[in-house]
């Protein structure tokens, strides 16, 4: 077993190193080393301080996340109890220091703040980013951080999960230096200042002059619980986070340890942290390929030549560009060249203006983004080690580009369409070499959106595969290989979910309905908001792409094409299923719903009033049959790919755990009970999909089946 915890000596200070790669997580081991160490410390009369240290590129990032899993689905008492630990580096009569590079986040924070002294890189940062895993800090961290960095600090950083720079640290009280030249060094001539300057060292549990009284204190918790219900909707950990604070300032420390131990457990064992915790490890397995790619070193993709310069081609290299890489970026005339500078000139300027960004990174960022006429990209696009097309959704077009770019590209290099539905090896035939294409289907805003669907063509290489997935990490994105097949995998289970709610308003319900119940269950938009921010024209070609309906028989949805030929194509018009006076703010408009009746009637559909937990299930049990099948097809290798792409791309609630890991909580028979009556009162396009029917037959759930694909 390798050594997590290693010891040598500057003089009179012991310098304690955590080795735990790659993120120096409290695994098991850990603990022991660090009181392994504190044993050393205290046998040696002549150590008169000691600093604690990360080996590698952090300090230590949290805690390790399958402890957690094991108390979310076992025995919450199985979490890790540093309590112990803490106490016993807090009570060491020699200063401890704690020297933070990297990222000290979650546990790695605690145990930094159990510690007497801390020191900071710079570039550090800090937090208690618990809440996205459904859970509040669970070591003492509610308890001693607002005795450190004051009752408001410690509620936002707890509830907004976000980690804060060094300097901010510095200026709460969090840390005590900023390490000006090497950290280590900087932590050890800390403490012997320290050594020289007191007898006693602070604990922090014994603090109390950052906790305010409770008149200045009830309107910050007041404000906080707002915060929270606004930040993260519907979501049950922040709260609890307020109430773990709230309690350091009411209780003694150990009482208040206490409480927040029975708040911890009481979210470690609920549906929502169970849900994160499964996003969070189903995020990891989503970049993992099935195939053997140990001998494979990927494409070190430098420079990246764009055909394309509209919305999805400006976006795609600003994201190139935030991350380093040099860019070309051609289109077919001078003025659609000239549209995409201007868009990308927009977009960093809002980012200037909400502070994310400063004119200086600004001005480095769009030096990279060089702006080349097609006759010059035909001259330069040989220097590319990937070249991305993001032209008009059209087959001929982009096989067209793609023709034109084998002949010009270099050997090596990656040829990845943009494509959101088409055909990759219908693209990929285009070319004389096939294993060289992939499919890259970035979601909108593509400079923001976290989630890229990487597409596997029938020739795509392995290399590429992994190539692509390297230049995923390396723009941060979060890439998920799935399957070609019409829509891929988010698109394909889009399509159903929103002609269910569109045959929903048909037959009584309406739009604001329909979606007020999408939100009530989480979702970021309803499907008529979305289809309004989106275009009901995007729409309207995409379902044109993937060929649906092909069987006459089939029903149809009556309104979404009259809106369209209507010009009402959403938000850019002003008008589409809402109404829109103001930008992004939709109202109800009574033309619509005139239309949704008058359309209803002539095709004799019989309006009812429907229920709300009716619309619920035919949206989301529509995905839930899709993804079944999607996954049947092998478009989807896992169940968690799906949850991933709906939680990252569509908006999906990540404390629900995606579509399908929703289900399997719901329990899957009641699921198929439940697309069983849908098919007997609605038809063919509610068959149940056969691996639904075969889980339950077996008694089993989409991630037990996943499990048995990874074994």
């Amino acid at each position: 077993m390798p050594e997590l915890v290693r010891t040598h000596r500057d003089g009179d200070v012991l310098i304690v190193e955590i080795d735990n790669p790659p993120v120096n997580a409290l695994s098991p081991g850990v603990p022991e080393g660090l009181s392994a160490a504190l044993d050393e410390a205290a046998a040696d009369a002549q150590i008169r301080a000691v600093v604690v240290r990360g080996a590698g590129r952090t300090f230590v990032a949290g805690a390790d996340i399958s402890t957690l899993e094991d108390a979310a689905w076992g025995d919450p008492a199985s979490a890790p109890d540093w309590s112990a630990l803490l106490r016993r580096i807090e009570d060491c009569p020699t200063p401890v220091v704690m020297a933070i590079h990297g990222t000290a986040l979650g546990g790695g924070l605690e145990l930094a703040m159990a510690g007497h002294y801390r020191v900071a890189d710079a570039a550090a940062q800090v937090g208690q980013p618990e809440v996205n895993l459904g859970i509040i800090p669970g070591a003492e961290g509610t308890q001693r951080l607002p005795r450190l960095a004051g009752v408001a600090t410690a509620l936002d950083m707890c509830v907004a999960g976000r980690p804060v720079s060094a300097a901010d640290a510095l200026a709460a009280g969090i840390v005590d230096e900023i390490a000006a030249g090497e950290l280590t060094a900087a932590a050890v001539a800390f403490a012997r200042r320290a050594i020289a300057a007191r007898v006693t060292h602070p604990k922090t549990r014994e603090r109390s002059d950052r906790l305010g009284t409770p008149e200045i204190n009830q309107p910050l918790f007041a404000a906080a619980r707002q915060q929270a219900a606004k930040m993260r909707r519907h979501q049950l950990a922040p709260l609890k986070a307020v109430d773990a604070v709230e309690a350091a300032t009411t209780l003694p420390f150990e009482a208040g340890c206490r409480r927040e131990r029975e708040l911890f457990s009481a979210c470690v064992q609920g549906e929502q942290a169970k849900a994160l915790i499964h996003v969070f490890f189903a995020e990891r397995t989503a970049s993992k390929l099935t195939d053997d790619t140990s001998r494979i070193t990927p494409t070190e993709v430098r420079t990246v030549a764009i055909v394309g310069a509209g919305t999805m081609g400006s976006g795609i290299a600003m994201a190139c560009a935030n991350a380093g890489l040099d860019v070309l970026l051609t289109d077919a005339t001078a003025e659609a060249l000239a549209a995409g500078d201007d868009s990308i000139r927009k977009n960093y300027d809002i980012t200037i203006a909400r502070g994310r960004q400063t004119p200086a990174s600004v001005a480095e960022r769009r030096a990279r983004i060089h702006l080349t006429p097609m006759a010059a990209f035909v001259g330069r696009a040989g220097e590319a080690d990937l070249v991305i097309e993001a032209v008009f959704e059209d087959l001929g077009l982009k096989q067209r580009v793609f023709r034109e770019l084998d002949a010009i590209a270099k050997p090596g290099c990656i040829l990845a369409t943009n494509t959101s539905t088409l055909d990759i090896d219908a693209i990929a035939a285009a070319t004389s070499r096939p294993s060289s294409v992939v499919g890259l289907h970035f979601f909108s805003p593509a400079a923001v959106m976290r989630l890229l669907e990487i597409v596997r063509g029938t020739g795509t290489g392995l290399d590429v595969l992994v190539s692509a997935l390297a230049f995923a990490k390396r723009i941060r994105k979060l890439g998920v290989v799935v399957g070609n097949g019409p829509g891929f995998v988010g698109n394909r289970l889009m399509f159903p979910y929103m002609y269910e709610t569109q045959f929903l308003v048909e037959e009584g319900a309406t739009p604001v309905q329909v979606d007020r119940v999408l939100t009530d269950f989480g979702l970021a938009m309803g499907m008529f908001a979305v289809d309004d921010m989106a275009g009901l024209d995007v729409g309207a070609r995409v379902k044109q792409a993937l060929g649906h309906f092909a069987d006459p028989g089939e029903r149809r949805p009556l309104v979404h094409e009259r809106l369209v030929a209507m010009g009402r194509l959403g938000q850019k018009r002003g008008a589409g299923w809402y109404r829109y006076d103001e930008p992004r703010t939709p109202t109800p408009d009574p033309e619509v719903e005139t239309l949704i009746r008058s359309l209803a009637d002539d095709a004799g559909i019989e309006r009812r009033a429907i229920a709300d937990d009716e619309i619920l299930d035919r949206a989301i049990l529509a995905l839930v049959n899709e993804g079944a099948k999607a996954l049947e097809a092998g478009v989807a290798a896992r169940a968690s790919d799906i949850d991933v792409i709906y939680v990252n791309g569509y908006g999906f609630p990540g404390w629900r755990g995606g579509p399908m890991f929703y289900a399997d909580r719901r329990g899957l028979g009641e699921v198929l009970d439940r697309i069983r009556a849908f098919h007997r009162q609605h038809g063919e396009r509610w068959r149940p999909a056969p691996l639904l029917v075969d889980l339950v037959s077996r008694g089993a759930t989409f991630r037990d089946a996943d499990r048995a694909r990874r074994q």
